[in-house]
């Protein structure tokens, strides 16, 4: 049964080695974040979109202050009994024409043209707002990555030098100097790692997939992110307070203009619909050449409905409901915002005080593993000691790394919830 297992297990590590960090036919491409953020901007499919519908909301600003078209009725005699003629269009049949233009009153058209532009900004501010959205995914997925990639590259560095230690001991089995429980204590860690060092590669293919949906990228690469790591070194939260960033993110949180442009556009709409209350003028002019008290009979007319019945009344009240629901709305808004930055500064103030209190030197580690594979050599430490250090020692290194990935996330988080990059 050991020898089996022995097998088994040779041959499982033989195959997970075999597996490298990038797809099969892929190409490697590293990546900036600026140059990610420009992919993006530029093609992201979604944001395209949100464009189009600002440009349809700006549409309707154009035709909100068209003019009504004018009418023309032409009136033409099908049969004149007295000359026997149909459709008679000379001096004995009977033509009359008809112009007519319908005028607005009280400000209608400027009415709707208002409602028509606080639409077109709140479509501007959704389209902000879902730039601010996507753009946070995009950089907590480059910066996730990133990250990630450098704790695949712990496993990597830890795989290559327990492999060693796994083909020498496997020698000294061979050779009958050492048990093989041994050799087995130590392929089983090694298959551990390599199962650990697959899920964290699961992850970055899923993080791969989500990077080139945001930027549209079709090419199937593998993307490497590069950080300037002095610069993440360099973030803090000096010189701002809770209070201030509050401020700030109710003034620029676009989540939060879109909800006063919607105050805004039901103010204009309770304005139109009291205009539409005002019936509209139609002004014309008729010639009747035949048909009247005298030939060539010309005439202007002018026509008005009489508002006693429909006064708009219900669409004026409707109107002031929806203003009071939009200001109820930005109010919540507001106090989600005010709740979001308080959040965002809480864990971006914890996990940079947990970041600068450890310990981030990891060559002591690198020079202490060193040593524990000469002890390991020597025979001075058992296996189970062996083991333990080399679990310690990459368990530190990959939370350093998560340390270092939840820090920029919290920094990013706190822009986000702000709403611009105050923490660049």
């Amino acid at each position: 049964m050991q020898r089996f297992f022995l097998l088994l297990t040779t041959v499982l590590l033989v195959s997970f080695t075999a597996r490298a960090a990038a797809p099969l036919g892929a190409d490697t491409v590293r990546l900036t974040l600026p140059e990610a953020e420009k992919r993006f901007v530029e093609n992201n499919l979604t944001l395209l979109a949100q464009r189009y519908n600002v440009s349809a909301a700006q549409a309707q600003i154009l035709q909100a202050k068209l003019w009504d078209n004018p009418t023309i009725t032409l009136e033409q005699n099908t049969y004149n009994p007295q000359t026997h003629k149909a459709l008679d269009v000379t001096r004995t049949g009977n033509t009359a024409v008809q112009v007519q233009q319908l005028f607005s009153l009280a400000g209608r058209r400027k009415a709707a043209t208002n409602v028509a532009q606080q639409n077109a900004l709140v479509e501007q501010f959704t389209f902000e707002d879902l730039l601010r959205n996507l753009r946070y995914e995009l950089r907590s997925t480059f910066y996730d990555l990133y990250y990630k990639q450098q704790s695949v590259s712990v496993y990597d560095k830890e795989v290559a030098s327990f492999q060693r230690t796994v083909t020498l001991y496997q020698s000294q089995y061979d050779k009958g100097n050492i048990a093989l429980k041994e050799v087995i204590r130590l392929k089983a860690f090694l298959f551990q790692l390599l199962n650990e060092r697959q899920a964290l590669l699961s992850d970055i293919a899923t993080e791969q997939a989500d990077l080139r949906t945001l930027m549209r990228d079709t090419s199937g690469a593998y993307y490497v992110p590069t950080a300037d790591l002095n610069h993440l070194r360099a973030l803090s939260l000096a010189g701002r307070t809770e209070d201030q960033l509050i401020d700030s993110a109710q003034v620029n949180r676009a989540d939060v203009k879109a909800r006063q442009a919607a105050v805004q556009q039901q103010t204009q709409n309770l304005r139109l619909q009291r205009a539409l209350a005002a019936p509209d003028l139609a002004a014309g002019y008729v010639y009747d050449r035949a048909g009247n008290y005298i030939q060539n009979y010309n005439a202007v007319t002018l026509g008005i409905a009489v508002p006693i019945f429909n006064r708009n009344q219900g669409n004026i009240h409707t109107a002031q409901q929806q203003i009071e629901v939009s200001k109820a709305q930005l109010g919540q808004q507001q106090l989600v915002v005010q709740n979001d930055v308080q959040e965002a500064w809480r864990q971006a103030r914890q996990t940079d005080q947990l970041y600068q209190s450890a310990d981030r030197e990891t060559s002591d580690f690198d020079r202490l593993m060193k040593g524990i594979d000469e002890s390991y050599a020597k025979r001075n430490l058992t296996v189970v000691e062996f083991l333990d250090f080399y679990e310690s020692y990459k368990n530190n290194l990959v939370q350093l790394n998560n340390l270092r990935a939840s820090r920029v996330r919290a920094f990013e988080q706190l822009n986000f919830a702000v709403g611009r990059p105050v923490f660049q």
